[in-house]
């Protein structure tokens, strides 16, 4: 099958090296912003933010805290995604007024289904509501991967770094929020062996039930 889509994803790659002569537009980068803006994520709440570091001393610091893994430094953006320690009852209802307001509708006729997502929630234990915040940034981390393929633009997904020290640099915690998974995204050097590599996947009879 050939599709701009299905091109897109077997062109893209964990990037390992990346050319750090090699920048990516703002119009590119306000793209991949909107791609996550976009993502679905559970009753529409997007529990989740998103730092776009491009300081260079910030990703120095920021390289250190992720065992001095190379892309942090080379790749000009590095996306974090940093979910909701937890889920208010205020930040719900701030959801709805929001959808109200952008429906153009009153809230009253939305009132109803904020309860039911507050019920929804508090019905769950903390470290429940945690977990399910970080799924939905995984979620968006999809939507970002798919849409610099389409705009070839490289991406590196990766959770190997210290979440605790990112917090700390990026000012997280004061937010409310913690770093899950970052995704440097720049171009692919030449030199990055893994580019050449066969993608390695499952056979469809074998993926599909």
């Amino acid at each position: 099958m050939s599709t701009p889509i299905i091109d897109a994803l077997k062109w893209r790659y964990a990037t390992k090296k990346f050319d750090d002569q090699k920048t990516v537009s703002d119009a590119d980068i306000a793209t991949l912003k909107e791609s996550i803006n976009l993502t679905a994520t559970s009753f529409g709440l997007q529990p989740f933010r998103v730092a776009v570091v491009t300081d260079a001393a910030t990703k120095e610091k920021l390289r250190a805290a992720a065992y001095d893994q190379p892309q942090l430094t080379t790749a000009g953006h590095i996306f974090v995604f940093a979910s909701k320690l937890g889920m208010t009852a205020e930040y719900i209802e701030d959801f709805i007024k929001m959808l109200a307001d952008q429906r153009g509708i009153k809230y009253e006729d939305v009132k109803g289904y904020a309860e039911y997502i507050k019920g929804s929630v508090t019905a769950k234990d903390a470290e429940f509501i945690k977990d399910w915040n970080k799924r939905q940034a995984y979620i968006a981390l999809g939507s970002l991967l798919a849409a610099a393929g389409e705009l070839k633009v490289d991406g590196c997904p990766m959770e190997g770094f210290d979440a605790t020290k990112f917090d700390e640099i990026l000012g997280l915690t004061a937010k409310g929020l913690t770093a899950c998974v970052i995704c440097p995204v720049g171009y692919r050097s030449e030199e990055d062996e893994t580019q050449h590599y066969a993608k390695v996947r499952l056979p469809e009879t074998e993926m599909f039930l």
